[in-house]
């Protein structure tokens, strides 16, 4: 056989080759994750739970102080969203945002019965927030082990993200399918979205909920 015959059947038998391993190729596996809260979002304000989390602790970490703008990503009840919205002050905003109509419309009713008018709900989408303006802080309370596209979401979020800009996260040990996902499989895929871990902390102590602090890189 020809010099050059010989050449071409090679190329051709790597060709087949490299085909069949693409087509043998398992699809990537997703990361389990818990299904959305549906029961009565009253649940989420029950006493003490602002202290058990140690939120004033979260806030000072955060840098939310008097003027900043604050994203309450997944904010159900909107629990987060007041007590954020107090320390903002009337020169601050927050924005309520979640992927639930219904949540929206809840912390609507919230913000006219508490008279609080420096926040904005926000119907985001499962992998874009749709933040309306950038933002000093972030903060994902117990929210994370429900999105299903994590790094698509926070390379999302990254375009509405003020410089300096810091994302909280709030959770618990789990393996996603019980409403909490493993430290190192939240740090792992920020790290993929573009994000740097900057701070751990474990303020409860408890072996469970662990609050980690991004930057974007």
């Amino acid at each position: 056989m020809p010099q050059r015959f010989r050449k071409l059947a090679l190329l051709i038998f790597v060709a087949i080759l490299c085909g069949v391993a693409t087509a043998q190729a398992p699809a990537p596996a997703h990361r389990p994750t818990s299904a959305p809260f549906t029961g009565d979002l009253s649940h989420f304000d029950n006493p003490g739970r602002a202290e058990r989390l140690q939120i004033n602790s979260v806030m000072n970490t955060l840098g939310i102080v008097p003027g900043k703008s604050v994203a309450d990503i997944g904010a159900g009840s909107g629990f987060f969203t007041v007590l954020a919205a107090r320390r903002v002050g009337d020169k601050g905003t927050v924005y309520a945002e979640d992927i639930n109509p219904e949540a929206i419309q809840y912390i609507g009713a919230r913000l006219k019965k508490e008279d609080l008018r420096n926040v904005r709900t926000v119907l985001g989408k499962p992998d874009n927030p749709l933040l309306p303006a950038p933002v000093d802080a972030v903060l994902l309370l117990k929210t994370y082990h429900e999105i299903a596209e994590p790094i698509v979401l926070f390379r999302n979020l990254r375009h509405s993200l003020a410089k300096g800009a810091k994302v909280g996260v709030i959770e618990r040990n789990g393996d996603g399918t019980d409403h909490g996902v493993r430290r190192d499989v939240v740090i792992h895929e920020m790290k993929e979205a573009g994000y740097k871990l900057m701070r751990q902390e474990d303020y409860n102590k408890d072996g469970m909920d662990y609050f980690l602090v991004f930057g974007a890189e």
